[in-house]
C-alpha cells in the first residue's frame, strides 16, 4: 500500500506536524499514535469519526487512511435525524471520538473507541489497498432529500493535494494556519491532510479569530486558509489592527474557498496589506478543480485555471460544449479527472445521473471562462442562474456590484417568477445603517451603471442578517422560505 503521508515514515521525526492550541504532535508522535490506532481498525470497511476541531480528529482520520479503512467524518452539530440517516447509510463498524466527550443517542448503538493521541506501541498494518479504494465518505448537504455520501478514493486525495502543491508551490517548509471545521473537504482534506502529505505542519486555531490569525502568521506561519466570512471579518478589522496588517503582509499565501469572495473584500485586503487573496474552486464530489496559481495573475473574482490533471468545460443547457470562451457566455461547469469521487454510497441512480455518458461530472455550477482559461463562477444552476427578459444572468456578479454600494453590508440575489420577464431579479440586503437603508431605485441605478440595465434588481428586501451555513455560504432557499 502506498502511504498518503510519506513523512510519517521519513526522517522528519522531530518536525512539528499538528498543533491545536497548546496541544501538539511531532511526526514521530503522530506516527506512533496513528499506528497504534490503525491496528484496531483494519478489519473494518468504514469507521465514523466524531469530527470536532481537535487533535483527535486528525489522528483518527490519518489512522484510518493508514489502515486502508474509509473514514466517515460526522458533523458534531448534525441533528439526530441527519446523524441517523448517515449512520444507517454508511454502516460504520466503529465510532472514533475524543475521550470524555458526551455523544448523542443517535450514535449510541455503535462501538466507541476513544482516540489516544499519545498512544505508542503499534504500527499501521500492511494491506493491499489500491489507489481507487475508498478513503473518505463525506456527506453532502443536498438541496432536496437526505444527504448523499460521496465516496472519495485515495487517488482523488493524492492527486488533488499534489496538484495544489504544484499550483501553490506548497512545500514541507510551509506552516498552515486555519480555523475551519474538520467534517468537510476544505478543513479536513486541504487543511489537515494537505500539510501532512507535504511533510509540513498545521496550526489549527480551534475557533477562527482575527487575533489568532495575526498571532500565528506573525509567529512564522506562511499560509492562511479561510472562507469568505472569515476574510470579510479580516477586511473589517484591518484598519484598526496593525498587527493583523503586518501578519497578512508577511504571509506567503492567502487562500479563500467554499464560496465566492466578494471583490470588495479582495480590494480592501490588497489596499491595506499589499497581498492578494487567491481563490480556488472545488466540491465534495470533485475535491479541487481550479485555482489561481501562486505564480500566476491573482485576478480578483475568478477561481483561476484548471489544476494539473483536471479537464474542465462549460456546456449549454442542451449539453453541447461551449467551444469559444469570451468571458461572457454562461455555461454549466463539467469536470473530468482523477480528482473525482467514485460514487454516491448506495445511490446508483444518483451516481448515474451525476455523470454524462462520456464521464464528465455535472457540477451544477454556472460560470464564464476567459480566453486565457480563467474561470469565474456566477452561481449555482438551481439557485443562482436567473433567466430574465431573454438573458441568462448569474447572481454572483450582481451581488458583487451591490456590495460596492456604501450603504450595503451584505447582499444576496435570487430570481422569482415574473409574468413579463420570466424571472425578475430580487436583492436581499443587509444595510450598513438599518435606520436608513438604500432604496430600490438607488440600488437599481447603481447596478445598471456598473453592469447592464437588464441586470438591475426589480425588488429589494432589507434584512438584519443573511442565513448562512457552517461554511459561511448563503442559504438562498431559506430566503424565500
Amino acid at each position: 500500500m502506498t502511504s498518503l503521508f510519506p513523512a510519517l515514515r521519513g526522517d522528519t521525526a522531530d518536525r512539528p506536524a499538528l498543533r491545536f492550541g497548546d496541544r501538539s504532535l511531532t511526526y514521530a508522535q503522530l506516527a506512533a499514535a496513528t499506528g497504534a490506532l490503525a491496528g484496531r481498525l483494519a478489519r473494518h470497511d468504514r469507521v465514523a469519526v466524531w469530527a470536532t476541531a481537535e487533535l483527535e480528529t486528525a489522528v483518527a482520520v490519518v489512522a484510518a487512511l493508514e489502515a486502508g479503512v474509509a473514514a466517515v467524518p460526522l458533523n458534531p452539530k448534525s441533528g439526530e435525524k441527519e446523524l441517523g440517516h448517515i449512520l444507517n447509510d454508511s454502516t460504520p463498524g466503529l465510532l472514533l471520538a475524543p475521550p470524555g466527550i458526551e455523544l448523542p443517542a443517535a450514535v449510541g448503538h455503535l462501538q466507541r473507541v476513544d482516540i489516544d493521541v499519545h498512544a505508542t506501541g503499534g504500527t499501521a498494518p500492511d494491506s493491499a489497498v489500491r489507489d481507487g479504494d475508498p478513503a473518505l465518505v463525506v456527506y453532502t448537504s443536498g438541496t432536496t432529500g437526505p444527504p448523499k455520501g460521496a465516496v472519495l478514493p485515495r487517488r482523488a486525495i493524492a492527486t488533488t493535494l499534489d496538484a495544489l502543491a504544484d499550483a501553490w508551490q506548497w512545500t514541507s517548509e510551509d506552516i498552515l494556519v486555519h480555523g475551519l471545521p474538520l467534517f468537510h473537504v476544505h478543513g479536513l482534506v486541504l487543511g489537515i491532510l494537505g500539510p501532512l502529505r507535504r511533510g509540513g505542519s498545521v496550526r489549527h486555531l480551534g475557533r477562527f479569530s482575527t487575533d489568532g490569525v495575526a498571532r500565528e502568521l506573525n509567529a512564522g506561519a506562511t499560509m492562511l486558509f479561510g472562507v469568505p466570512t472569515m476574510y470579510h471579518r479580516i477586511a473589517e478589522t484591518l484598519a484598526g489592527d496593525p498587527e493583523l496588517v503586518k501578519a497578512l503582509a508577511g504571509a506567503r499565501l492567502l487562500v479563500s474557498g467554499s464560496a465566492a469572495l466578494p471583490v470588495h473584500d479582495h480590494e480592501r485586503i490588497t489596499a491595506t496589506t499589499g497581498r492578494r487573496v487567491i481563490e480556488r474552486y472545488g466540491m465534495t464530489e470533485t475535491l479541487m478543480n481550479t485555482s489561481v496559481r501562486a505564480d500566476g495573475e491573482p485576478r480578483a473574482g475568478t477561481v483561476g485555471v484548471p489544476l494539473p490533471g483536471v479537464e474542465l468545460r462549460l456546456v449549454e443547457e442542451d449539453g453541447s460544449a461551449i467551444t469559444s470562451y469570451d468571458g461572457e457566455t454562461v455555461g454549466e461547469i463539467q469536470v473530468r479527472g482523477p480528482n473525482l469521487f467514485t460514487e454516491y454510497l448506495n445511490r446508483p441512480d444518483a451516481t448515474t445521473a451525476a455523470f454524462t455518458a462520456d464521464g464528465w461530472f455535472r457540477t451544477g455550477d454556472m460560470a464564464v471562462r476567459d480566453a486565457d482559461g480563467y474561470v469565474r463562477i456566477v452561481g449555482r444552476k438551481a439557485t443562482d442562474l436567473i433567466k430574465s427578459g431573454g438573458y441568462k444572468i448569474g447572481a454572483g456578479e450582481i451581488e458583487n456590484a451591490l456590495l460596492e454600494h456604501p450603504g450595503v453590508r451584505e447582499a444576496a440575489v435570487t430570481g422569482e417568477p415574473d409574468p413579463d420577464l420570466g424571472e425578475r431579479i430580487v436583492a436581499w440586503i443587509v444595510p450598513e445603517d438599518p435606520q436608513s437603508p438604500p432604496a430600490l431605485g438607488e440600488l437599481a441605478d447603481h447596478v445598471a451603471a456598473r453592469l447592464a440595465p437588464h441586470k438591475r434588481p426589480r425588488v429589494v428586501h432589507h434584512l438584519t442578517a443573511l442565513p448562512r451555513n457552517d461554511m459561511g455560504k448563503i442559504m438562498k432557499r431559506a430566503l424565500h422560505d
